[in-house]
């Protein structure tokens, strides 16, 4: 693939949208031939993978990739063959890192770990500004929103976890360095600061636009109707969790603004946005998207699928092909009366839960994303699993780092999340370690980094 710079990105997606339903199919043939193709000849693990697939090919000849294949196999993956997964992680035991280029080409972003077990991901810059022509052009549903986001100075802030190189928190860093001129137009809060310093700096800021988890920015509903929080968006836009009617609604009548989401993930950027009917449109001129059974089977559209298959088309760097993701999903192709051609989903989204702790006479609500964040940075653990109990009590699943005892992690665990705890007023809480190792739902196969045991009693 040429070099693709963030304006020609952004006609590219315009074009497409242009284009009869035989262009569109040929363009991503085309465009997944060349991506296979180069595949092939620079990465050694899709040499081998792809030895006996057939020279005229359907993309069901190809065989399937995961998380844990490609991650035991990161160094023959990807295609710059001066890359290794280690000077990858040396590169983020530095969190000032964030936002940086790695060898002055690539960011790195790493997965959240629906599935217990999180991806390193690189991208180029074309990678980089194909998500960003995207996002650009499809993320805000509603031509209105847009208008009023412009009318107030495009003035938006996300609240991520800073703690590592997640893909909201990196992008945002990544463009401020690129453009430090954009700080009155752009800015990011931390999900680990205490609540009210994230009020104070929403009250300064005035963002026209927030963006951020849905457990995340659930908190702010009793910030707002206490009267702490004094703010008035034209749009709330979530992402990297379920967002349900509900709060939806709540997030809506509170701030009185319209709130959207999309359907996101590292490996692939925007997968999907949304549209005024709360269809999620598939960006199927850069993405494939194959929703499948247990067993790996297609299945048919209007069923929901176990889990699907993604293929990104933009990133030459570090292929995804037919790689396998355990979001469950239902595809359509029936027309929506948006006007737009592409198919569209419904959701599954991943769930975990917003836990409450005591602090003397009063409530704290802990986001998971925090939870999550603070703990995906103590080294020592490869996965974790907390389980909240009334009574700010935490018991830990959890599964030590090559060369560390169960209880060394668990130790260093316990420090950080008591330390944390302490910082937003929770200073009686007992950390405990559990006999049992994390584990997915039986059912749905997904994997909660965070339960709250009100909710899931035993």
């Amino acid at each position: 693939m040429k070099k693709i710079g963030i304006l020609k990105a952004m006609k590219l997606c315009r074009d497409y949208e242009k284009l009869s339903p035989e262009a569109r199919q040929a363009l991503r043939d085309r465009r997944l031939r060349e991506l296979v193709d180069y595949a092939r000849e620079n990465s050694p693990y899709y040499r081998e993978l792809y030895r006996d697939v057939p020279e005229n090919w359907q993309l069901s000849d190809l065989p399937p990739t995961d998380k844990r294949t490609l991650m035991a196999r990161w160094d023959d993956w990807v295609c710059d063959r001066s890359l290794t997964l280690s000077d990858a992680e040396r590169f983020m035991e530095d969190l000032n890192n964030v936002g940086v280029k790695w060898q002055g080409k690539y960011l790195i972003y790493t997965t959240s770990g629906s599935t217990g077990n999180p991806l390193t991901a690189v991208c180029d810059a074309t990678a980089n500004n194909v998500m960003g022509g995207i996002s650009a052009v499809r993320s805000i549903a509603r031509k209105e929103d847009l208008r009023a986001l412009m009318k107030r100075g495009n003035r938006s802030i996300g609240i991520f976890a800073d703690g590592g190189f997640y893909l909201g928190n990196t992008s945002i860093r990544s463009r401020l360095k690129a453009t430090p001129w954009k700080k009155k137009q752009m800015a990011v809060s931390s999900a680990l600061y205490p609540l009210d310093v994230i009020v104070e700096q929403l009250n300064a800021f005035q963002p026209a636009m927030i963006g951020g988890y849905p457990s995340h920015l659930e908190l702010l509903i009793d910030e707002a109707e206490a009267g702490r929080l004094r703010i008035s968006p034209v749009l709330i836009m979530t992402g990297g969790e379920y967002l349900s009617d509900s709060l939806r609604r709540r997030l809506s009548e509170t701030f009185r603004c319209t709130v959207q989401t999309s359907y996101s993930c590292t490996e692939g950027g925007t997968v999907a946005c949304e549209c005024p009917h709360r269809h999620f449109h598939v960006n199927d001129d850069w993405l494939i998207v194959e929703p499948v059974d247990a067993e790996g089977n297609p299945v048919p559209d209007g069923v929901r699928s176990d889990k699907l298959l993604l293929t990104n088309l933009y990133n030459y760097t570090q292929p995804f092909l037919r790689y396998e993701i355990t979001d469950r999903v239902i595809l359509h192709r029936e027309p929506c009366s948006c006007g737009n051609p592409s198919p569209w989903l419904e959701l599954e989204g991943r769930t975990d839960d917003v836990t409450r702790f005591t602090a003397g006479d009063r409530t704290v609500k802990i986001a998971p994303l925090a939870v999550y964040a603070l703990l995906k940075e103590v080294h020592e653990l490869r996965r974790f699993q907390a389980l909240v109990f009334p009574g700010n009590r935490i018991e830990l699943r959890l599964e030590s780092a090559e060369s560390v005892s169960r209880e060394e992690a668990f130790e260093k665990a316990k420090a950080a999340l008591t330390a944390y705890l302490a910082s937003q007023g929770v200073t009686d809480v007992t950390v405990t370690l559990s006999d049992d190792a994390p584990r997915q739902h039986p059912k749905s196969g997904k994997f909660k980094h965070v339960i709250n045991m009100e909710k899931e009693p035993g």
